[in-house]
Formats: C-alpha cells, sequence, structure tokens
C-alpha cells in the first residue's frame, strides 16, 4: 500500500492505461485527482474508486494551454501536497510520413509533448518548494525508436525523453524523480483513436493492440516500478525485444522496421 495517503494527479485518467492506474491507485487508497477531456467518463470512473482516500476531477485539454493552466491553477489551489504526476494523456498516429500533413505534426507534438511540459513547468516549483515529488510519463517503445506510420507519434516521445532525462539531471539532488514508461502492445483504444492522414481517428483497432497485454496488469506493473524509483521501464510481450535489437543488433533492428507490418 505504498501509494495510502499519497496525492497523485493522473492525465489521461478516463480511459485505457490511465483509467487503469486510477482503480489500482484506488484500491490503494490514495488521495486522486484525475483529468482528461471527457468529464462524464471521469465522473463514472470516480464512482468506482470507492476505496480512494479522496478524488477531484479536473476537466483538462492537453491541446489547449490556457486549460492546462487552468487545471494546474485549480489542483494547487485545492491540495496541500503532490505526491505524483501521472503524465499519460495523449494520441497516437496511423499515417504514412508523406502523406501527413504539418498540421498533424503540431497536434502531435501539442498533446503529447507541450501539454505535459506546460503541465509539469507548473508543477515543478511546487515540487521544489516541498522537497519531493515523482514525475511519471508514459512515453511508448516507439518514443525508444521509430516505426512505420509513427512519425509524428514517435517523434513526440522521443521529444519526452530528453525532456524528462534532462530534467531528473537537473533535479536529483532536490529530490525530484521521474520514471519513463515504454509500454508496447497493451490493448487500449489507443489504436482505435489514433488520427489518420485526414486528421481524423481511424477507428480501427490494430490486431496486435487487440491482443496485447491488459491496461490493468501494465498498471500493475508501472506502479511497482515508480515505486521502486525506476528511472525508465519496457512494458508488453515479445515486441519489446526490438528496444534490445535497436541498442545491441542495429543491423536487425532496422531490417525488421522494414519489413514488419506495423500493428
Amino acid at each position: 500500500m505504498s501509494y495510502k495517503n499519497k496525492t497523485v494527479w493522473i492525465t489521461g485518467a478516463s480511459s485505457g492505461i490511465g483509467e487503469a492506474l486510477t482503480l489500482n491507485l484506488a484500491e490503494q487508497g490514495a488521495h486522486l485527482i484525475i483529468s482528461s477531456r471527457r468529464s462524464e467518463s471521469l465522473e463514472k470512473l470516480a464512482e468506482r474508486c470507492e476505496k480512494a482516500a479522496s478524488i477531484l476531477i479536473v476537466p483538462l485539454d492537453l491541446e489547449d494551454e490556457q486549460s492546462v493552466q487552468n487545471a494546474a491553477d485549480e489542483v494547487l489551489e485545492k491540495i496541500k501536497e503532490l505526491h505524483y504526476v501521472f503524465h499519460n494523456g495523449g494520441i497516437s498516429q496511423r499515417s504514412l510520413t508523406h502523406e501527413t500533413s504539418l498540421d498533424i505534426d503540431h497536434k502531435l507534438m501539442q498533446v503529447n509533448y507541450f501539454g505535459a511540459i506546460s503541465l509539469t513547468k507548473r508543477i515543478l516549483p511546487v515540487f521544489l518548494n516541498q522537497g519531493f515529488g515523482h514525475f511519471v510519463v508514459t512515453s511508448t517503445i516507439s518514443g525508444v525508436f521509430g516505426f512505420p506510420l509513427r512519425s509524428a507519434y514517435s517523434a513526440s516521445k522521443h521529444a519526452l525523453h530528453g525532456y524528462f532525462d534532462s530534467l531528473r539531471a537537473e533535479h536529483v539532488k532536490n529530490n525530484i524523480d521521474v520514471t519513463i514508461v515504454c509500454p508496447g502492445r497493451i490493448k487500449t483504444n489507443i489504436s482505435l483513436n489514433a488520427i489518420g492522414a485526414d486528421g481524423k481517428a481511424t477507428g480501427v483497432m490494430d490486431d496486435a493492440q487487440n491482443n496485447g497485454m491488459s491496461a490493468d496488469l501494465c498498471a500493475k506493473k508501472m506502479l511497482k516500478a515508480v515505486e521502486k524509483k525506476k528511472k525508465e521501464i519496457y512494458i508488453g510481450g515479445k515486441e519489446i525485444l526490438m528496444v534490445y535489437f535497436k541498442r545491441f543488433i542495429p543491423s536487425l533492428y532496422y531490417k525488421l522496421a522494414a519489413t514488419v507490418k506495423p500493428d
């Protein structure tokens, strides 16, 4: 029960990994702050969190800078201290690079990267003032290497690695922790909600995604890793091997990345 009575803010909480994190943390008696664009989904989720020490619903649109600032102001006004921020909100992509407009690249960066660091810049002074804090960043194995149909998505996640690795190095002396989580194929709606070349949700569930690890198991593994203050972890099935191929057998990685069906 390491999270009992700890205050935890989760973005992207209304579905998938964020929802699973919320439910697991509620079972441990955490004080929860849950955010996403979908207020109704958050309200339904809150009803399932009976064991949570408390729960605060704060709507948040990561694409809207003012929404991020308003959410941060509301949270910081209502809480005494904050232990964890789970940067879990984001969107994916399913489109070839040459078919993807620059607007879509901007959108992916705004939601996945700038939304997260905007919130971080509001929270970091609070962590520094209280003398502790832990950022948990949901990246992806595509944030470690590139993959077909994911150019903007992969780039936005690569950017998070660079930013939060730097933040960790700057503030290790201030008791500020960072855990970057790189899931592989997890059974969520991320592929259904991924945007295509036309900027609209594809509405298609990837076969591999549909057969992936459950969001609940992923959340449990994440929470254990965060408890141990792991700096970077990979969660998934055999697709995680691609991380090690890229690192130790790059020729094999490049061959597979160019030939494996991207689903």
